[in-house]
């Protein structure tokens, strides 16, 4: 990916080698997936996991020494979320709205999160109650070593695939989703989660789009870096690999296939007309 060069965002608050301490909380967006991962590839238990990846109150973390701010990481990070910033706010202007971006919080290992805190083994989310996006960059190489996700653009897919919530979130479509919890069966809610997931893939997908049409960033094998990001955390691999099988009523996330595919058609068409996933037909996701 050829990102050097351009404009750094400053909604970035870098935190890395600041620890607090408290009780951990995990977050949204990759991160379940994550603990589910990992509990495949250490033979654990998945709540028995999350219980001991939570910091326990009065815990102590180390304090790391602060990388400079201009390091690779910040820099990446910043110009990645300043392409989202011009991208999502020329396509709201484009249709009379005003798009107010969403801050990116850098942290390594724990950060603090309104009411609680946020353990980076949990992975990227975005957080609507603060309208940010929290992301321990160590994720990526994680994913490298566990799953084989590599390469900068799978990790810009991951980021713009987060402040796709953070559009949903603008649109209003994430509050209507929310209140459905409790209104509806928990196999419908899973479905809604999915559509929800399913369309922030199809933003990045259109994220992707217009930064290529505007700065040329894609080099050779981005795109399959992207998608291979995409497919390895379909909750039907997962299920497969931790349990033997799928169960689809179970489903939050989207297949494989599924979310390959509608990054796909963000990036092909780069019209936000064309992701809304919520008045097809499950089965015809």
């Amino acid at each position: 990916m050829k990102w050097e060069g351009r404009r750094q965002s400053t909604n970035v608050e870098d935190r890395r080698g600041v620890s607090p301490a408290g009780r951990t909380i995990l977050g949204g967006g990759f991160g379940l997936l994550l603990i589910l991962a990992l509990a495949l590839f250490t033979g654990a238990d998945p709540l028995q996991l999350m219980s001991e990846l939570a910091v326990e109150p009065g815990a102590v973390q180390t304090r790391q020494s602060a990388p400079a701010p201009d390091d690779d990481i910040s820099r990446f990070v910043g110009t990645v979320l300043a392409d989202t910033e011009d991208v999502w706010g020329e396509s709201f202007a484009r249709s009379g709205r005003r798009y107010t971006p969403p801050r990116l919080v850098l942290y390594s290992g724990v950060t603090r999160v309104p009411g609680g805190m946020a353990q980076g083994a949990s992975g990227p989310f975005y957080l609507p109650a603060d309208q940010t996006v929290y992301l321990d960059f160590s994720f990526f190489e994680q994913m490298r070593r566990q799953f084989g996700m590599r390469g900068d653009f799978a990790a810009a897919y991951v980021i713009a695939h987060e402040v796709g919530h953070h559009v949903q979130q603008q649109l209003g479509l994430t509050d209507k989703v929310h209140r459905l919890a409790g209104r509806v069966s928990q196999e419908e809610f899973n479905r809604m989660s999915v559509r929800l997931e399913l369309q922030a893939d199809f933003l990045a997908g259109v994220w992707a789009y217009h930064a290529q049409q505007r700065w040329d960033i894609l080099e050779e094998g981005d795109i399959e870096e992207a998608i291979n990001a995409a497919e390895v955390v379909g909750d039907d691999r997962l299920q497969e690999s931790t349990r033997g099988y799928a169960v689809p009523d179970s489903f939050t996330h989207g297949t494989a296939e599924q979310r390959r595919r509608w990054f796909l058609k963000g990036f092909r068409s780069g019209r936000l007309s064309e992701g809304d996933t919520f008045s097809i037909p499950y089965n015809q996701l």
